[in-house]
């Protein structure tokens, strides 16, 4: 069967065969203003993937031109997430903020070139030049003498000048129908403290300018990027073409992924963080790698699930159900089976003995036999979940109800017999016969038994938070946000509720980051930070399917 092959490796495929290029180079170049989210995922997957396909290389470049919120906190946490992924960058790891005295070389060579221009206007008075699609944008300095220029820009350098006093503008086309042509400002004036260069600089390359620069300087051949960038594109040219620069690289934009009741803004996520509306970039309800792999997510999921959505050139809009699908798939195969009771009944099993303790063997995966069995203990006293019971039963219930059977799973068939309510109607605890010659074995007389529930003995459950995860956002859509709508006007209630639960003893060696799968509850997730808790990861099937 002949390989399906996406749009950006039908491009690389003609470029090699024309003979454009010898060896695929590409970059994935976070800013470290922030933690990464699932969509950088499918960036980083594209970029990486794709040189690793070809046999090329991909660089890490961080994009810290912009001092304003950039810090190594971010960096230690990206390169982290990248490696957690799977992907490496080798030696090949760089920043933006490397090429600084580059990239002011290169402006001086544009303002020689008569190129580029020192520019007065304010980001206001910018604006108000800016023109329309029947009107031209004006510069009253678009003239200003090339000495005059180079003069002013070494000044800006020096830090002569306040924030927003002068700009370094392009000089391309005041009239161009694309409004990143019309004299972009390539260079602006901001007296910030920069993470790595401290104090050196005072005028910062804008992202449109140094960009283009940087993958050129590293021998870049193909810059993958989101297709927002798409506009931005003839810009990039235009800067490549101007500028003496050893290499020349070329664009190519693709779908970025959005995802249903989902926000992949740095933004966004930021606010949600600094209102305290959850509990860090880490939270498990985030979109941020960070917090997927806190709520229990492995990297091989996410990779497979950008696989599974594949590159396109037009935005689409991606049900989170097939991110769900992808690890669920998985810890469907991996993860272990454990017993845990969210909503505790007590159960009395009154014809069982005072003090008797049995032994029973549960599989710790059905499936694999080869990951062996666990010892559970049975006793007078157990414990069932409050869901597996009920007074007044809707029809075809088959758990427990008043003087039903059922199974407990992997032990004795038990009849239900009296029932004790607490005060405000609440079941306290129930009183039940077990039928002592079933021992996970059938009746004797041959009756049929239809209802199956997991259990744990008083002896063998131990307390723990069992933390239980919704959807962050009750819109489906974030692209149909009503215009009189905030995101955070959709903030789930339930997206977090926690369980005071009753889970197997054996539940207390679990380190950070164990994951099992819950019997008839879904995949669970030990917490990295908060110590006896567990996250749930994902429902054992689709709960639109159930």
């Amino acid at each position: 069967m002949e390989e399906t092959k996406n749009f950006i490796e039908e491009i690389i495929d003609a470029d090699l065969a024309e003979g454009k290029i010898e060896k695929i180079h590409t970059r994935f170049p976070p800013e470290p203003n922030g933690y990464l989210h699932i969509g950088h995922c499918k960036a980083l997957a594209i970029d990486f993937g794709t040189a690793k396909k070809y046999g090329g290389l991909c660089n890490l470049r961080m994009d810290d031109t912009n001092p304003a919120k950039e810090d190594t906190e971010y960096v230690d946490a990206i390169k982290e997430d990248i490696h957690w992924l799977g992907f490496d960058w080798d030696d090949r790891f760089f920043y933006g903020s490397d090429y600084f005295d580059k990239d002011y070389e290169y402006a001086i060579e544009l303002i020689n070139k008569g190129l580029a221009y020192v520019c007065e206007l304010t980001a206001d008075q910018m604006e108000k030049y800016r023109g329309d699609l029947t009107h031209p944008a004006t510069s009253p300095w678009r003239d200003r003498p090339i000495e005059e220029s180079l003069d002013l820009f070494k000044r800006m350098k020096d830090g002569e000048f306040p924030d927003g006093k002068y700009t370094l503008r392009a000089k391309i086309d005041l009239a161009s129908g694309n409004f990143w042509l019309r004299d972009p400002v390539i260079y602006r004036i901001k007296h910030m403290h920069h993470h790595r260069h401290g104090d050196k600089w005072c005028i910062y390359p804008t992202y449109d300018f140094a960009h283009p620069i940087q993958d050129a300087l590293e021998g870049i051949t193909h810059s993958l990027c989101s297709l927002e960038f798409e506009i931005h594109r003839p810009l990039y040219n235009w800067v490549i073409e101007n500028v003496s620069v050893p290499h020349k690289p070329r664009q190519i934009e693709f779908a970025r992924l959005n995802i249903t009741n989902t926000v992949l803004s740095k933004r966004f996520l930021r606010l949600m963080v600094e209102s305290g509306r959850v509990d860090g970039w880490d939270d498990p309800r985030m979109p941020t790698l960070c917090g997927l792999r806190r709520r229990g997510y492995t990297g091989a999921s996410i990779v497979d699930f950008c696989s599974r959505v594949g590159v396109a050139k037009a935005n689409s809009l991606v049900d989170i159900r097939l991110l769900e699908a992808c690890i669920r798939d998985e810890l469907n195969e991996t993860a272990p089976r454990r017993i845990a009771i969210l909503e505790p009944i007590k159960v009395i099993v009154d014809n069982y003995p005072d003090g008797k303790e049995e032994i029973f063997e549960l599989p710790n995966h059905p499936q694999h036999p080869e990951m062996g069995t666990r010892k559970v203990k049975f006793t007078k006293e157990i414990f069932i979940d409050a869901e597996d019971f009920a007074l007044v039963p809707p029809p075809k219930f088959f758990r427990l109800k008043p003087d039903g059977e059922v199974r407990l799973m992997g032990a004795y068939i038990v009849k239900c017999g009296d029932i004790v309510m607490n005060d405000d109607g609440s079941v306290k605890e129930i009183h039940c016969s077990a039928d002592l010659e079933t021992g996970n074995g059938n009746p004797v007389d041959g009756r049929k038994i239809k209802g199956t529930i997991h259990w744990l003995s008083q002896e063998n459950a131990i307390d723990s938070d069992v933390v239980l995860y919704e959807n962050l956002l009750t819109l489906e859509d974030p692209s149909k946000l009503p215009d009189d709508k905030e995101f955070t006007d959709y903030l789930n209630p339930d997206s977090k509720k926690i369980k005071r639960a009753k889970v197997e003893a054996n539940l207390a060696e679990a380190k950070a980051g164990d994951k099992f799968q819950f019997v008839r509850l879904g995949y669970f997730c030990r917490d990295t930070k908060n110590e006896n808790t567990f996250n749930s990861i994902v429902s054992l099937k689709d709960s639109k399917g159930k």
